[in-house]
């Protein structure tokens, strides 16, 4: 009865009314038709080392055309996030595009919110959807840590802003420090993020035996260089990074990554790796008169800052905004991906927000399988949908803290 009265008054409501709130079907939700991605490999170690960031990217959108079928002259933008790349990885965004099929019609942008650029860069294109802008988009997000990681990423600061400003000075921390910053002032113990991570690769362990993987990993073809520069073809099929057998008291033996007297160590922080994701968006009207599936819609997002020295916080701040966006409560929220950056603070996360472990990353996280930068907020939606599919749940929520001291979070329904 109550299905037949919400039915009912969705044919009441406006369209404009009921677009992208949760529980009513509108024609103009914005709607993800595919989300997939390559695996997350071990940078410098994995398959995908010898693999450019343009290479993993037209990857994934030549598998979300295939997978479709849409007429790629469709699409007319594509918004990439990415975090290390020189030049803001536009140009090699462009030449994945134009070698996956995409006409020269189809516009391009790159963008950098650092750990959620993969996330922004959906909302960006979710958003010029609502407006009007665009009728059919794609939010994607590329890392090649590997290539990029390290000094030569790293743009000069000043050091006049550094000394005269202290919040100023401490975005310029050392991520790893800011983990321990976090464990250290909210009392989260070694004992708490060693299993917390122990079980990141315990629930990734489990889903790659199951194959519940499948339905988002696109295998890739990939060209490995040795250490004589010989060149062999492997597949990149699965995420590396997971570890079998990984327990609490294993990673208890492990020496802190960052302070010798810390909490943080190399088994419960993320893992640096090479991946690539992308999003298919577009109207529901469109995707209907295209006769195209839909996995679920975009429904609201939200973006805090936080204090650059615990910076890890940041989805304990967003989260609750968006979701109060949304119209509904933390409790309602069935699968929540919130990235791993370090155990402290996805920890702390939890608990803040008294969320119930069984909902938290079911599939593992990036402890277990890595974070590529800007890749990893396209990442968590081609993990999410699925899961909720499998599950039959509705509605989910993914979030990241995010350098220099901000959280990201967004709200998806699944279909």
């Amino acid at each position: 009865m109550s299905n037949r009265l919400q039915q009912v008054t969705n044919h009441l409501l406006p369209s404009s009314y009921t677009a992208n709130k949760i529980g009513y079907k509108s024609p103009e939700d914005v709607v993800i038709v595919s989300a997939l991605r390559t695996p997350m490999t071990r940078a410098r170690k994995g398959p995908l080392k010898d693999t450019l960031p343009e290479e993993m990217l037209s990857a994934v959108f030549k598998a979300i055309v295939q997978q479709t079928g849409i007429d790629p002259n469709l699409v007319q933008d594509i918004t990439v996030g990415n975090v290390l790349p020189q030049g803001g990885g536009a140009t090699n965004a462009r030449m994945a595009a134009l070698h996956a099929g995409f006409p020269e019609s189809t516009a391009v942008s790159t963008l950098n919110r650092q750990c959620s650029s993969g996330l922004q860069a959906v909302v960006q294109i979710a958003t010029a959807i609502q407006t009007g802008i665009l009728e059919v988009g794609i939010g994607a997000g590329v890392e090649s840590m590997t290539m990029n990681y390290g000094a030569t990423s790293l743009a000069p600061t000043s050091d006049r802003i550094a000394d005269s400003c202290e919040s100023a000075a401490d975005c310029l921390i050392p991520m790893g420090l800011t983990s321990e910053n976090v464990a250290s002032d909210f009392k989260v113990s070694r004992e708490k993020q060693d299993a917390f991570a122990a079980e990141s690769h315990r629930k990734a362990v489990e889903a790659q035996k199951n194959g519940w993987f499948k339905d988002e990993i696109v295998p890739m073809q990939a060209i490995v260089l040795d250490a004589e520069g010989n060149e062999s073809v492997v597949l990149a099929d699965h995420d590396d990074g997971v570890r079998p057998g990984t327990t609490a008291e294993k990673l208890g033996k492990l020496r802190p990554a960052f302070d010798d007297d810390g909490t943080t160590t190399a088994g419960n922080a993320s893992q640096v790796s090479d991946g690539a994701a992308a999003v298919l968006l577009m109207k529901r009207k469109t995707a209907q008169k295209l006769n195209l599936p839909i996995l679920g819609k975009y429904i609201t997002s939200a973006v805090v800052g936080v204090p650059p020295r615990i910076m890890g916080v940041g989805p304990a701040y967003a989260i609750p905004i968006a979701v109060e966006r949304a119209g509904i409560k933390i409790s309602d929220v069935d699968i929540f991906e919130i990235n791993e950056a370090f155990a402290s603070q996805a920890v702390y996360t939890v608990d803040k927000l008294n969320i119930p472990l069984e909902k938290v990353n079911p599939k593992g996280g990036a402890i277990a399988f890595g974070h590529p930068l800007g890749c990893t907020g396209a990442r968590q939606l081609a993990t999410l949908f699925p899961e909720l599919k499998r599950q039959n749940k509705k509605v989910g929520v993914t979030s990241m803290c995010i350098g220099s001291g901000m959280g990201m979070a967004a709200v998806f329904e699944s279909e």
